[in-house]
C-alpha cells in the first residue's frame, strides 16, 4: 500500500469526538507512518490505543517502542485467530491498513464486528484500484451488518477509505 499522508490523517482523525475512555484499535502490517500518527493521537487525548500487527517481529519491535506509552498496546495478532474479542474490550474506532485478502474479507468483518462498539467506526484503508474492490468491499460490509457505509477516494493518493458504522442490535 502506497505511504499515508500526514496531512490528510490529520484531517482524518478530526471526525473522532472528543469523550473520555476512548478506545481506537489497529489492525497493521508495518503501516509506521498510521501507527505514528494514531499513536500521537491517541496519547493526546488520553485514548487507549491498541496496534493489531499481524507480524510476531513487528509486534515486539512496537511494544519495545511504546513501553513509555502506557495507553498505547502493540499484539501480534493472527487474522486467523479464531476470535477477535480480547478481556472483553470493546473499541469506538477500528481502523484497518493491513491488506485483507479476498477469501478472509467476509470471516474478518465478522470477527470485528464483536470488538467494536454499537454505532462504534470501522476505517478500512485499501489500495486505489478499481471500482469492483470497492464494491465488493461494500457489499460484503453489508453482508456483516455494517451500515452507513461511504467512500472516500479523494483524501488520500494511491489509497481509497471506505468509513461504515456498526449496527448495534443485528449480527455477531
Amino acid at each position: 500500500m502506497k505511504t499515508i499522508e500526514e496531512a490528510p490523517f490529520k484531517q482524518l482523525l478530526e471526525i473522532i469526538s472528543p469523550s473520555p475512555a476512548l478506545r481506537i484499535a489497529h489492525f497493521a502490517h508495518g503501516e509506521e507512518e498510521s501507527i505514528a500518527y494514531l499513536s500521537d493521537f491517541a496519547q493526546a487525548h488520553d485514548y487507549e490505543y491498541q496496534i493489531n500487527t499481524t507480524d510476531p517481529d513487528h509486534a515486539t519491535q512496537l511494544s519495545k517502542q511504546f513501553a513509555s506509552h502506557p495507553s498505547t498496546k502493540a499484539l501480534h495478532f493472527p487474522l486467523q485467530r479464531p476470535r477477535y474479542m480480547m478481556q472483553g474490550k470493546l473499541y469506538d474506532y477500528l481502523f484497518v491498513t493491513t491488506p485483507i485478502p479476498p477469501e478472509i474479507r467476509s470471516d474478518f468483518l465478522q470477527k470485528s464486528h464483536s470488538i467494536i462498539k454499537n454505532a462504534g467506526l470501522i476505517l478500512l484503508f485499501i489500495p486505489k484500484t478499481d471500482s469492483q474492490t470497492r464494491y465488493d468491499w461494500l457489499a460484503c460490509l453489508e453482508e456483516q451488518y455494517y451500515v452507513a457505509s461511504s467512500t472516500i477516494d479523494d483524501l488520500f493518493e494511491g489509497i481509497d477509505l471506505i468509513i461504515s458504522k456498526k449496527m448495534h442490535g443485528w449480527g455477531g
